[in-house]
Order: C-alpha cells, then structure tokens, then sequence
C-alpha cells in the first residue's frame, strides 16, 4: 500500500483501515488517502479474481473515478468485458461478493464497451458517469476505449441533450431543493451541490463551455469539505445536513458556529448554481443565422432569447440603463447575457446620491415586476452589481435565518417579500414605499442590536440616497422600525382593547398612509417567510386591527366588545336550564366559532384544551367569562386535519373529561404519539411577562415549538396555580405557537413576582412535557 496506509488483505481489512483512516485525517488528505486504499485495493483484489487478462478491464466511475472517495461513499464499479468465454459471470460474484458482505456500498455492473455506450445513448446518469471511468485493472487498453468511445460520444451529442439534461436538473432540484436556502441542505443533490459541478465538468468535456472557474472549484472544495466531515460526525453516507449536525461539523471545520457555516454553505451554492445557469444557456443550442433583435427598453433587446443591450446604448453615461435591462429580464422572463453583465459590470456607475428621478423610477418598476425579481437579482448580485446599488446588502447576502419559521436566507427572504408586495399595490395610497419597506424591512440583520432600530437607520439612509422626500424618508423609516407591530399585537393581544389600539395609533404617529402601508407589508412579509405563515384567521385578525386603528385615527375609538353576544347568552341559559355543559359549533368563511357554557370548576380551560386536542381541533382564540357559578367560553377554531368534529361527539368528549370519567391526559399523551413534535433544539421556549393597561391584570406570553397537546399542557400548569383566566389568545406562525394569556391571581391582583416564577418554571415544565 501507498505511504501511510496500511495494507488490506480483504474487504473486511479495508473498511478496517478505512474507519482508522477516518480517525486520523481529514479534509482533502483524508480523500486522497480513501482513494488510495480502494484502489490498490481493488486492484490486487481484481486480480486475485481473475481480471488479470486481455479481454476483461475493472474501471471505477462515480467518486472512485473521480478520485474523492468521501469516508462512506459507495464505490462505484464497472466490470468491462469483450463477451468472450463464460467466466465473466464467476468472475464478477468473486469480485462483488465480498463487498458486500463487508458492508461496503456498491454499485457495479458487467457490460461490453458496446452495450455501456448504447446504454449511456439512453440514459443520462449513464452517459455522465462513464465520463469519469478510470482503469483498475485489467485490460488497460479495453479501459482506454471505453473511455475514448464514451467521451467521443457525449462530444458528438452533448448539445442535443442539453433540454433532456435541463429536466433532470430541475426534477432533482425540485426534490432536493437550494442548497442557498434550505435550513437542511442536500450537498450533493440540491441545486448549487456538487452534483452540479460534476455537469458543468461534462459539458466543458463536450467543448460546450469553458472549465469550471476558480471560483466555482473553491465552492466544490468548500462544499467536499462539509460532507467529509458530515460523514465523519455521523459515521453515515449522509448527503443532507441536518440542524442536529451542524455545529459539530461547524466545530469540525474551524467555524465560529453554525450560521457561520450555513452561510458559507450558501455562498457556495449560489455561486456554483449561477455557474451552471450561465453554463447551460450557452451549451444550449445556438441560435439560426438572422436572429431578429427584438427592442424591449431603451438601449435593452431581446437577441437570440437573452436580454442584450442594444447597438449604441452607453452604460457608461446612462445610469439608468442597468435597472432598465434588468426590468425587461425580469418581465419578459429571459435571462441577461452574459456578455450584456459583463459589460455592465465594468461600466455602469454608481449612481449619483441623490439618484436621478429616472433611476429612481428604473428600481421601483424592477422591484414590482414580479416573480422575474428573484433571478435577475440573482444575476446582478452575483456579479457584483447589486452591491453597486446597495452597498448595506453585503450583511445580509447569504445570511441564514435565526428564527424557525423562516425558509430561505435573509437576502432571499426580502426579494421574495417584494415578490409578494408586487401583488398588493393596488391596495394601497403609496405602491412606491410598500416596494421599497419591502426590500429593505429586515436591512438591520446580520449586525449586533434589535434589526427593526438597526434597519431603521439603515433604512433612513437609503431613503435618503435613493432622493425620497423628507417626509416620506420618515415613512420609510417607520416601516422598517415597525414592520413587526401589526402581526405581533393582532396576534398576541386583544385588538378590540381601547388600550391597544391606541397604542398602535401612537407608533405609526396617526398616519393612516403609514398604517396601510404596514398591513400590506405585514402580508408580504408573512407569504414571504414560509408555508401556513398568512393564514385566513392572521389575515382577519391583522384587518380587525387595522380597522380600529384607523377609526381611532379619525377620532372615533370603538368601544371594548360587550362581555356576552347573544349565542353566548343563548348557550349560558341552556346550560343553566340543563345544569350542564352546552356548546355551539359555527363554521365561518375561514374558522369556526365555538361557544361553550358550563359550570365554573378548576381546570374548565385545559379540559376544553384536551377535548380540542382528541377531536383533531387547533385553538386560534379564547375569551373566558364567569356569571353565577358558570363559566362562559368563546373559541376561534379550526381543524388540524379534513373537516371539524360533529358538536355532539365535542360536547359528549367534554362531558367525559370534565367529570373525571375519561382520562384526558393518557389520550392526550396518545395523540401527540400520532403527532410527533417536530425536533427544534436551537428554539428553546420563553416566557414573557406584561402588565394589561386596561385592567389590573398580567399578560403571560409563551413562545414554543408548537405540538399537539402544548395549549393543554400549558393552561393546566396555569390553573394549578389558583389564576384566574381572564383572556386567551393561541396562534402559530410555522412552527412556533404563541400563547397569550391574561391573568390574575386568587384575590383578583396581579401576579406579584414570586407566584410568576413558579408559573413561568411550570408552564416551562409543561412545554417540555408536550415535547
């Protein structure tokens, strides 16, 4: 064996030395030594097998052939033969068997040079995996034509099937998703991984394009760099990396931590995946002999399916030209050239501060031209143009997310926001500013300090650079500073609440321009964060907000809501007639409203929160009123899954569970069974504590990873503590549940600052409970 590997005798030797190997290096040292072992290995075991003649040749493809055996990557095999004699079969069980049996991952296959390139005509997995094939051993020279007939092959048909290798790209990205934005990145698989490398060195061995650049090999090292040490943390052939690993292999690869990682794993994958986007346009085939330019802004032109500048158009002297072209790429939905980004990535200025009108006016038509945004923000950044245009960018490019809910990076995060906010326009008095609040309302991340004050800064600044007029700089500002006002207050308080509106009408300094603003902002930025953030009950509770707000602006303020509504009243004297527990189901447009009245007993909240949890229920919303001895409760609510459950199977369960006949928290405890908590280490659950300035009552806020049974768990921890609930409101945002609950203690008082912690500590007991 090579220097510093041992010798290996038999398979089981190998994954021996391999595991000691594993131990003992790492990085590229660590491949170079994998590939040295499985081929010297390989080699003597061919051999040994009978592969030793003219005639038959062992070759490697896939890592193998490539020469970056990660620890626990299968080794790809391919037993080339002439089809003469009938050893080739015995040969082949001698030469696969004892892998197997030592457990090393192998693909192989036994074909003639024939049959592997009539194969590779048909399948392109084949066709690329035969471009890396290298010799074993064996026939060298029935190696080489393999190898030869293979690569002549692909050469002579490469650029027909570049529309057959576009689809196998995008149906494996659509599986593995962005390695730039998934929180789990697929190294290999995902688009930007280095599966993508592995296509842009077949075309640049087609002559269809130049060699991967320098800069997409360092993001390939980068990127083996991480997946070696995946392999090693988990001792797994594992090609996503899962928040559970991250910091390790962070750890491992020097990192300040893991976010430093993910960002350096984003960078990566766009860099490569903007690589190939170019790489695939220009092997595609070319365009006919007269290829009409077609205008599509002054000085732009659509030429051969590409945005080009026109004949005579001046970057160097129009700075308005660059936001022109890249809003025809983004509303004719076709790429930039790359020739038309390369010019104006030498020439195009900065723009003059203040901008000009007519720049002004180029971003603003950019920004809302819609979904086109996300790719030719892409292409500008990528080349350095967009940082031309805000410099501030460079803190949050790449930058991954902090909080669960969100999907994509922080850059992402705001261009699809403005995505979004292209759609709502129309809603609002000042388009301009939605766009523009919308670009830049999470600025501030990426730096120490709240992001909302940071990002106002930020925000005032590039208002002012951006030639905004004073008053609408301050608007602009305003945005950003309260960009999470509407969605945290109609979710986490009570928007009918005299107090809160006026608060509410305080932040936004009784603009009712500025208030709209945020309600569209609040929208966009909610579709723009992940699945199930915009929700129809988020969507009416942030309207119901809105809408009082506004009033309280003109001056007329609505009255607190009236204690009972008339089914309330009507279900309370049905209970009282009965004696018993009465409820009312009422399917709405979006949620269902569900009034119950029973008598008041300890513990009526959390057996009603358990009732919901058996019947498949989520709780948005809770009042909660008592009158002579008997508890009235009126619930926003919704089905989990498929349709609500039939009143009187609700009512029947809650009888059950509130004479102590059914055992709630054993059903309870099963039902979360069927419903795993999702595992989310880096969140770990808070509780907040306000003062209710309507009342003599405390605000309990609980933020956790929401499961099943977290609202049951949590009011039962209240309610063993003699509080009193005077308001509930529940809500999720992606993964997280929010719980507000108004209170007081058994005398009708505040909480004082003992009883909250030995509630904060029990609630806290009953999240990890819920777990």
């Amino acid at each position: 064996m090579g220097a510093g590997v041992d010798r290996a005798d038999s398979a089981h030797d190998v994954v021996r030395v391999r595991e000691k190997l594993i131990g003992q290096l790492g990085g590229a040292e660590l491949r170079a030594a994998l590939t040295e072992l499985f081929e010297l290995w390989l080699a003597e075991h061919a051999r040994g097998c009978g592969v030793d003649r003219e005639g038959l040749a062992l070759v490697a493809v896939g890592a193998l052939g490539r020469r970056e055996m990660h620890p626990y990557s299968d080794l790809d095999l391919l037993l080339v033969h002439e089809g003469r004699g009938s050893r080739v079969e015995r040969i082949a069980e001698a030469l696969w068997y004892p892998m197997w049996d030592a457990g090393i991952g192998l693909d192989h296959a036994v074909r003639t040079v024939r049959q592997a390139c009539r194969i590779a005509a048909g399948d392109l997995r084949t066709a690329l995996g035969l471009l890396e094939a290298r010799p074993l051993a064996g026939d060298g020279a029935l190696a080489e034509r393999l190898r030869t007939e293979a690569r002549a092959q692909w050469r002579g048909t490469a650029r027909n099937r570049v529309g057959e290798l576009a689809e196998a790209n995008a149906a494996r990205w659509a599986r593995a998703g962005e390695l730039a934005q998934r929180a789990e990145p697929d190294l290999k698989h995902g688009r930007g991984g280095l599966r993508d490398v592995q296509i842009l060195r077949a075309l640049s061995l087609a002559q269809l394009v130049d060699r991967p650049s320098a800069e997409v090999l360092a993001a390939r090292d980068l990127l083996a760099e991480v997946r070696t040490e995946l392999h090693r943390v988990t001792r797994k052939p594992r090609d996503v990396l899962r928040a559970q690993d991250s910091a390790e292999v962070a750890a491992a690869l020097r990192m300040g931590d893991r976010f430093e990682l993910a960002r350096a794993i984003s960078g990566a994958g766009r860099t490569i995946a903007y690589a190939l986007q170019v790489a695939m346009r220009a092997a595609g085939p070319g365009p006919g002999k007269a290829v009409r330019r077609t205008p599509l802004e002054d000085g732009v032109v659509l030429h051969g399916g590409e945005v080009a500048l026109a004949k005579g158009a001046a970057p160097r002297t129009d700075p308005a030209l660059l936001l022109r072209v890249a809003t025809a790429s983004s509303t004719a939905n076709a790429p930039i050239s790359a020739g038309t980004l390369a010019t104006l990535a030498q020439q195009a200025p900065e723009p003059a501060s203040p901008w000009p009108a007519a720049v002004l006016r180029g971003l603003l038509s950019l920004l809302g031209s819609g979904s086109g945004l996300i790719e030719v923000v892409e292409a500008l950044d990528r080349t350095g143009l967009w940082g031309r245009l805000f410099p501030e960018w460079g803190a949050v490019r790449d930058l991954p997310p902090r909080e669960p809910p969100h999907r994509y990076t922080v850059d992402r995060h705001l261009v699809q926001t403005c995505v979004q906010a292209a759609s709502l326009v129309t809603t609002v008095a000042r388009p301009d500013l939605l766009l523009l609040g919308a670009l830049v309302h999470d600025i501030g991340k990426g730096r120490c300090g709240d992001h909302s004050v940071l990002g106002a800064r930020l925000a005032a600044q590039i208002g002012e650079r951006l030639g905004l007029a004073a008053v609408d700089v301050g608007r602009l500002e305003l945005m950003v500073r309260h960009h999470l006002l509407l969605p945290h207050t109609a979710t986490r308080r009570n928007v009918a609440d005299p107090v809160t509106v006026a608060r509410v009408a305080e932040a936004v300094g009784g603009d009712v321009v500025l208030l709209e603003l945020l309600r569209a902002l609040t929208e966009a930025d909610s579709l723009a964060t992940g699945p199930g953030m915009w929700s129809e009950w988020k969507q009416a509770l942030v309207a119901e907000l809105v809408d009082g707000v506004r009033a309280a602006i003109a001056g007329t303020v609505p009255a607190a809501r009236r204690a009972r509504t008339g089914t309330e009243d009507a279900v309370l004297r049905r209970a009282r007639e009965h004696r018993g527990i009465e409820l009312v189901l009422e399917p709405g447009a979006a949620d269902a409203e569900l009034t119950i009245a029973a008598p008041d007993r300890p513990g009526l909240l959390s057996r009603i929160a358990g009732t919901l949890v058996l019947h498949g229920v989520r709780m948005h919303a809770a009042t909660v009123g008592t009158e002579d001895r008997f508890a009235v409760q009126s619930f926003t609510v919704g089905p989990r899954f498929g349709s609500l459950p039939d009143p009187a199977a609700l009512r029947e369960t809650l009888r059950l569970a509130v004479t102590g006949s059914l055992k709630l928290a054993d059903r309870v405890a099963a039902k979360e069974r069927d419903y795993p908590r999702p595992r989310q280490e880096s969140a770990p659950a808070h509780v907040l504590w306000f003062d209710d300035e309507a009342s003599d009552a405390t605000v309990l806020e609980l933020r956790a990873i929401d499961s099943v049974g977290l609202l049951y768990h949590a009011t039962a921890a209240l309610e063993q503590h003699d509080l009193d609930v005077r308001w509930a409101r529940a809500s999720t945002l992606g993964p997280t549940a929010f719980l507000a609950v108004c209170l007081v203690d058994g005398a009708g008082a505040r909480p004082g600052p003992g009883l909250r912690a030995r509630v904060e500590a029990a609630v806290l007991a009953a999240v990890r409970e819920s777990a």
